[in-house]
């Protein structure tokens, strides 16, 4: 590993490791220090609350990964975000904190504090929209102080999205202006499902979602500059002939993630910015039916304190099943996959765009395997190895970024397609 320090015996510590995404992780790290033995070996070590659980994780692992030495030869850090000096402690010993404990909004900024004040950089799976934009605001000034790299949303929130745009806009031959995005998850027979932190979040996100208006008037950005043709928005529920099903606006962190990537890319390399919407197929009527009543019900209930702790206390009864307190079986997970497709349009090379509507398009794709537990595990322990080998190609000399700026001049999507995640050019009928 490129970026091994002599006073820091860790290259990655995975905080929260016994969660129920930090157990993937924890996995997904052995498999890589395995591929990298001897002295150049990826050094890891894991942290959480209970040293007890820990173990108990790591004798999972070392059992489903026929690795018995990881019941042994692997280091346990207790630390728990409501003590400081603990998280300190852990900072002081890592290069780079993958921070697996959520909801973020309740337990991030301790971590990313921590981070920043002992120099270790920071890597999360944060789809908050709120707390991602928050962390921007107010430590990145700090950050880049210090030296030190806080990069959150590097999962299925957000990489695919925002290194997808990034892939679309490279295979593109001109100047990319608009892109639309549809994303299709297959499931096999007994469906698909996601943890319960994952609907916590969701549940508060969409409660205190006026905060993030407020939050956004702080920056003072001026909006970015429109190219080409306006793109118009899509109705709530519509048809999509893109995906032959019915579809709706995605509520996750992707088009706040990629238009902050834009807006990186616009004021510090002067790239030409696109627009970007982004869209999921929920299937037939019977679907819409059934979202569009639920959705309902829960657009009320977060309303309220009582109908906050109804809708924790039974997920799977106020999401129909699409999320528990169990999470996904192994069976659900290794039957179940995404597709993340881009419609892009555009003008050709040597056209200005300023002159008629777009006259080129492109469709590309990003897919992968289940994209909660593993698609989003590949991708975070990805950018963390990217961010020890390839230091030198992230921006400025630290900072609060997103994927897409983060890591645009580095291998990442090289890395991906080695795993998990896969770009490519489809054909644009």
């Amino acid at each position: 590993m490129a970026a091994a320090t002599s006073d820091r015996p860790y290259h990655i510590i995975i905080f929260g490791a016994t969660g129920f995404t930090g157990q993937f992780v924890v996995e997904e790290v052995a498999r890589c220090a395995a591929e990298t033995p001897g002295d150049s070996s990826l050094k890891w070590a894991v942290a959480g609350r209970s040293r007890q659980r820990l173990e108990a994780v790591l004798e999972k692992a070392a059992g489903r990964l026929s690795m018995p030495e990881l019941r042994t030869d692997t280091e346990i850090i207790v630390a728990d975000v409501s003590i400081e000096e603990s998280l300190a402690i852990m900072c002081q010993q890592g290069v780079v904190i993958l921070n697996c404990v959520g909801p973020y909004r309740f337990y991030g900024e301790p971590v990313v504090k921590a981070c920043i004040e002992n120099g270790a950089h920071y890597v999360d799976i944060c789809g908050e929209p709120q707390f991602l934009e928050r962390m921007q605001l107010e430590y990145h000034t700090n950050a880049l102080d210090r030296g030190v790299y806080v990069i959150g949303s590097c999962g299925f929130d957000s990489i695919p999205a925002d290194l997808g745009i990034l892939y679309t806009q490279r295979q593109f031959k001109g100047t990319l202006t608009a892109v639309e995005s549809f994303l299709k998850i297959s499931s096999g027979p007994e469906g698909s499902s996601g943890h319960d932190a994952t609907w916590q979040s969701a549940v508060y996100g969409f409660a205190d979602s006026g905060s993030l208006r407020q939050l956004r008037k702080k920056f003072g950005h001026k909006p970015l500059p429109v190219v080409g043709a306006k793109v118009k928005k899509r109705g709530f529920v519509f048809f999509s002939k893109e995906i032959e099903q019915y579809a709706i606006p995605f509520m996750g962190s992707d088009p706040s993630v990629v238009k902050r990537t834009q807006r990186f890319l616009y004021e510090e390399e002067h790239q030409s910015p696109v627009q970007y919407s982004a869209y999921v197929g929920v299937g037939g009527l019977f679907s819409i039916a059934k979202f569009f009543c639920g959705g309902l019900l829960f657009w009320v209930m977060v309303k309220f304190s009582l109908g906050r702790k109804l809708l924790t206390m039974f997920p799977s009864f106020f999401s129909f099943g699409l999320f528990s307190k169990a999470g996904p079986t192994m069976k659900q997970i290794e039957d179940t996959c995404f597709s993340l497709t881009f419609f892009g349009e555009g003008y050709s090379e040597g056209t200005d765009p300023s002159q008629g509507p777009p006259n080129a398009k492109i469709c590309t794709q990003v897919v992968g395997a289940e994209p909660g537990y593993v698609a989003t595990v590949s991708a975070m322990v990805q950018a963390a190895v990217t961010m020890l080998n390839e230091l030198h190609s992230l921006p400025r000399r630290g900072g609060v970024y997103t994927p897409g700026a983060a890591f645009y001049k580095t291998s990442l999507i090289d890395r991906l397609q080695n795993r998990s995640i896969k770009f490519s050019v489809r054909n644009y009928q």
